[in-house]
């Protein structure tokens, strides 16, 4: 059974919390909501909100418009004129207001991008992953065959276990040592060589000594591999 695809957002607001994207979406849509009524105090709050000398300028702007359009409402009925020109006033304020409002909201609330950081997701991922090889080994040194017909450690092949990132030193071609943590092509191709005269490794340790690896990459590679025998 094929995995599901990861989800990809649809709209800009699906990187955000649910929560505020509904809000940055409701305080876009006030000033069409309200005829234009409530445009320059949406503006102004978020002017004074983020402190952003866009946000306060483009409140004073539909603030200048409000008041001339206020100015102008009771005589609507005397002139033609007058009449056009508040419509005109309430276009602005309600349907490029709000334009302006949804070009915007991503700035009003989420500035830096960083409502769609989720540290605490990535953490538990981490650890998840980092069970899943604890899982993988043990499975491993239990059970070598069954560990090689579920081709744990092996990337280069197609699988459906998941063993949380592991590569089998002792089997995987050099194309898959290189996913180990530091291992440059040329030490994998030096693994490959020793590999098959010392005819495998029983651990990082060994790997190290043996293939003459930095010794500080010992500890991370200890993280990733696994040695099936």
């Amino acid at each position: 059974m094929n995995a599901p695809a990861p989800y990809e957002p649809r709209v800009p607001s699906d990187s955000m919390p649910p929560g505020r994207a509904a809000l940055s979406v409701t305080w876009a849509a006030l000033p069409f909501l309200t005829l234009g009524y409530a445009t320059p105090f949406t503006f102004a709050a978020a002017a004074l909100w983020r402190r952003s000398v866009h946000l306060m300028v483009s409140a004073a702007a539909y603030v200048g418009v409000f008041a001339l359009m206020l100015y102008l409402l009771p005589g609507i009925g005397e002139d033609d004129g007058t009449e056009r020109t508040v419509g005109m006033l309430l276009f602005v304020l309600a349907v490029v207001g709000c334009g302006h409002a949804f070009i915007i909201r991503r700035r009003v609330f989420d500035p830096h991008g960083l409502s769609a950081v989720d540290n605490e997701a990535v953490v538990e991922r981490v650890k998840r992953q980092r069970l899943l090889r604890d899982k993988a080994r043990e499975l491993a040194a239990a059970d070598p065959g069954l560990a090689k017909e579920l081709r744990i450690g092996r990337p280069d092949l197609p699988r459906q276990y998941n063993d949380g990132g592991l590569v089998d030193v002792n089997h995987a071609p050099v194309e898959a040592l290189t996913l180990l943590p530091g291992i440059t092509p040329e030490l994998a191709r030096t693994i490959e060589r020793v590999r098959a005269e010392a005819g495998g490794f029983m651990s990082a340790e060994e790997l190290s000594a043996v293939a003459g690896l930095p010794p500080s990459l010992t500890g991370d590679v200890a993280d990733y591999a696994v040695f099936i025998r």
